[in-house]
């Protein structure tokens, strides 16, 4: 039987190692992406929707299919005004389950982060909360959430930064254990392989995944 999934943020580090993992598996004959600008890949398998997320309505009648994959996230450096970070990380997942919902998709499966947590004061965590909230009351028949904690793997883009903090983790993943394990970091690949794993699975309710689960379903 013919399957679709629909990814959106194939660029990202997670988006795009899914993307891979889809178009190389025989699951899926279809992978439509989202993409605000084409991306220089080539597969038999695979469309691309270029699109305007803050007009995303306006191509629901192609958002069809059996899973949606949102990879979506931006950062504070990328998008420093907390309107548009917002839009990014909290909206768009929002209104792409509403799409998915009205169009009988079955399963939605989203990245999130570590420590979500609407009532916290931190607004990262915060907003992760509020969108898995948000999310979870759509109504959705399959819902997917993976909350990992640091992200390891090669960005496109150089961040300074995070990598001191992924040389710095190196040091202490190994001290982190029992309660602390989820906050080991973990790459944006085991994070994909999770997600597609989850995929092929026939379950209904709302599946939450911390970084330490995600370790183990991958």
């Amino acid at each position: 039987m013919a399957k679709k999934a629909i990814v959106a943020g194939a660029s990202g580090l997670i988006g795009s190692a899914l993307l891979n993992i889809l178009l190389q598996n025989k699951e899926y004959d279809t992978v439509l992406i989202l993409v605000r600008r084409r991306l220089p890949i080539e597969n038999n398998k695979l469309k691309q929707l270029i699109i305007n997320f803050e007009q995303i309505e306006d191509h629901s009648k192609l958002l069809t299919g059996d899973v949606v994959f949102s990879c979506l996230g931006s950062t504070r450096i990328k998008t420093p005004d907390l309107k548009e970070y917002r839009k990014i990380d909290h909206d768009y997942p929002l209104r792409l389950a509403k799409i998915a919902f009205e169009n009988g998709i079955r399963q939605f499966h989203l990245v999130s982060s570590i420590g979500a947590d609407s009532s916290s004061s931190n607004f990262y965590t915060k907003m992760k909360g509020e969108t898995e909230d948000d999310i979870k009351r759509v109504g959705l028949p399959a819902l997917y959430i993976y909350q990992p904690s640091l992200l390891t793997g090669e960005r496109k883009e150089i961040r300074i930064v995070e990598k001191i903090i992924s040389g710095l983790f190196k040091v202490i993943d190994p001290l982190l254990f029992g309660k602390l394990k989820k906050y080991r970091s973990i790459a944006a690949t085991t994070v994909a392989q999770a997600m597609f794993k989850q995929s092929i699975e026939k379950k209904e309710g709302i599946f939450i995944y911390p970084s330490d689960k995600i370790k183990q379903i991958s």
